[in-house]
């Protein structure tokens, strides 16, 4: 029995598909500068941990109220 495995992408492909964020801030004497790169699959586990959080709140506040 012989088992086929799925072609991963390349390095390239992999490249091509990050996302990237830049960011400097200046106020006064302050300066601050961030860069960030995430693929898709970091970009969705993101968006399902916000999502959770996000969900979370209500029951908390429930649960709050009622005591």
């Amino acid at each position: 029995m012989q088992q086929e495995r799925a072609a991963r992408p390349g390095k390239a492909d992999a490249e091509l598909s990050k996302n990237r964020a830049r960011l400097h801030l200046r106020a006064g004497r302050v300066e601050a500068s961030a860069e960030v790169d995430i693929t898709p699959t970091g970009l969705l586990s993101i968006g399902a941990l916000v999502s959770m959080i996000l969900l979370s709140v209500p029951p908390i506040i429930r649960a709050a109220k009622e005591r």
